[in-house]
């Protein structure tokens, strides 16, 4: 095999290795509150914080008691656009909640996750 073919290949190698790489970037949850698997005091406040800016426009969260009723939440992100936040009508009653959130990242990849916690 010719020295130029071989670098040809090292080429291509390195821009797939690039690409792979940026496309692996997405936002990543760092932080919830409440945490997940926690047991708190009652509360109206939730969020959820992520490694990098998330697009508000696909982004928000809602929350299910453990009969599987959807709890009502307002829901936004931060100015610096990494946390979005929720906020129930009234504090939540005693019981197992499931908070599901959506994002989507800067570079438009669309995400989802959800954890559990507790009210005492």
């Amino acid at each position: 095999m010719s020295s130029r073919k071989i670098l040809s290949l090292l080429g291509a190698a390195s821009a797939l290795l690039l690409v792979a790489t940026q496309a692996d970037a997405h936002a990543r949850v760092v932080a919830s509150s409440p945490a997940a698997s926690a047991t708190v005091a009652s509360t109206r406040a939730i969020s959820v914080t992520f490694s990098e800016r998330v697009a508000p426009a696909f982004s928000g969260l809602d929350v299910v008691n453990a009969a599987g009723t959807k709890i009502a939440v307002t829901s936004s992100v931060s100015n610096d656009g990494k946390t979005i936040s929720g906020r129930t009508g009234r504090a939540l009653a005693p019981g197992a909640y499931t908070v599901n959130w959506r994002a989507a990242s800067a570079d438009g990849h669309r995400m989802t996750g959800n954890f559990a916690f507790t009210v005492r």
